[in-house]
């Protein structure tokens, strides 16, 4: 007797939703080249074509990932944010909520950058990418409104501050430093930041 190949089902409860899932364990177990669609709609369960209805190729899915990515980001960013209290630990809680993401997505966060300097790039992503800068300028902007920092560009300020995030979390997530002392060390470093390196 001839054994026919097991059948999958097509449909799927929320088959978009599982599949940035299993995407986003594959790349942080596995690397981006490790993800297939075919490979995750065996994981989830589907037939082969299923994961088509919602991306059309892996550059599809890829960018999906990046977008929920900024996403997710920005609602981190955002619940820290508390405009009432002082500069600093204010910009501080936004640093922890930034480094915090960072070592917890560490591949995510690679894709979400690769990505963002893709000429290609859907305007979908570019305003996510904007979004999630926007809890550092509303900080610089009333900072500035207070006079408790340099008056210039808010633009160019929030990206010298977030430069600095980006690459303490950076280290963070890479490894370079242990992710215990770099959040250990945020009021430091943001004390540096706001105030600098010259004796006082």
């Amino acid at each position: 007797m001839v054994r026919m190949p097991e059948s999958r089902p097509y449909h799927h409860g929320d088959l978009r939703a599982a599949l940035l899932a299993a995407a986003e364990r594959t790349l942080r177990d596995r690397g981006a080249g490790a993800l297939s669609l075919r490979e995750l709609a065996r994981e989830v369960g589907v037939s082969h074509a299923a994961p088509g209805r919602h991306f059309k190729d892996k550059q599809a899915l890829l960018d999906a990932l990046a977008l929920s990515g900024y996403e997710r980001l920005t609602g981190a960013l955002e619940a820290a944010d508390d405009p009432g209290v002082p500069l600093e630990p204010r910009l501080t809680a936004l640093a922890r909520a930034y480094v915090g993401f960072a070592v917890e997505n560490a591949a995510l966060l690679e894709l979400m950058f690769t990505l963002k300097h893709d000429p290609d790039a859907s305007a979908q992503l570019a305003e996510a990418v904007d979004r999630s800068g926007g809890a550092f300028e509303r900080l610089i902007a009333d900072a500035q409104a207070r006079g408790e920092i340099v008056a210039g560009d808010p633009a160019h300020l929030t990206l010298v501050a977030g430069a600095s995030m980006h690459g303490l979390a950076t280290f963070a997530a890479g490894g370079r430093i242990p992710a215990e002392q770099a959040l250990a060390g945020l009021d430091e470093h943001v004390h540096h930041l706001l105030h600098g390196l010259k004796p006082r």
